[in-house]
């Protein structure tokens, strides 16, 4: 018996790499600044151009406020909510969230808040989950708030060594899509599949303009583009 397809989400931060992994056969999107910290909040500019070359219902936009944790500030949860409400004016898909208490539970106050202002927009839950003690617990609480997809590497550095973990959230998922995320190769997904996962999620990305000047004050030489062929690899893994 074969094993479903899953689909492909792949993390982009311009325009050009989401048309591009698109034509690639990508199912959907997230959109964010920021990959080398985990990802940031994008600019409505940002979103504005990536919903003029795609499908905004593909895109699902990452509101995280900052780096360096999850445990958030009521300024940043508001200021979250804003930026909620901004994005999903634009007809994205859905948002992609995550905050958890200081006890590394999940943060109920926050995804109210969060889930009011997206409206219709789909509320993905992300990786704060793998950084929490007590993750199965704060999946139960996720599928009992209803979201609609969790991204989640099983609590494990990468996917597919976390999935003991991801099998067993399939196995209670009750309609939440699981979403592996984290340092998922093409080569890892016919192994997710067998887990039961729903989706996979990657950034499918090369650093690229090595040779343009940098150094203090630029930040690190080079920038982060969409490998296609990375993407076409993923979709072929998934759908074969």
């Amino acid at each position: 018996m074969s094993t479903p397809r899953v689909a492909v989400e792949i993390a982009v931060q311009d325009a050009a790499g989401a048309r591009l992994a698109i034509a690639a056969g990508a199912d959907r999107l997230e959109l964010c600044q920021g990959l080398a910290v985990g990802g940031l909040t994008p600019s409505i500019g940002l979103v504005r151009a990536v919903c003029d070359a795609v499908d905004p219902a593909l895109v699902n936009v990452l509101v995280r406020p900052r780096s360096g944790g999850f445990v958030y500030s009521r300024e940043e949860i508001d200021l979250a909510a804003a930026d909620i409400r901004a994005v999903t004016s634009h007809g994205v898909g859905g948002v992609v969230v995550g905050a958890l208490t200081a006890e590394g539970r999940l943060d109920l106050a926050a995804l109210a808040r969060w889930r009011d202002a997206a409206g219709s927009a789909a509320v993905v839950f992300h990786r704060a989950i793998d950084a929490s003690p007590m993750p199965d617990a704060v999946f139960d609480a996720l599928r009992a708030a209803g979201v609609s997809r969790v991204l989640t590497s099983g609590g494990a550095a990468r996917s597919v060594e976390g999935i003991a973990r991801l099998t067993a959230f399939v196995e209670r998922a009750e309609g939440v899509e699981v979403m592996a995320g984290g340092g998922v190769a093409p080569a890892d997904i016919p192994a997710l599949r067998r887990a039961g996962v729903g989706a996979v999620h990657l950034s499918a990305r090369r650093r690229t303009g090595r040779e343009a000047p940098a150094g203090p004050g630029g930040g690190e030489e080079g920038h982060d583009t969409t490998d296609a062929e990375l993407v076409l690899a993923a979709v072929a893994a998934a759908r074969s």
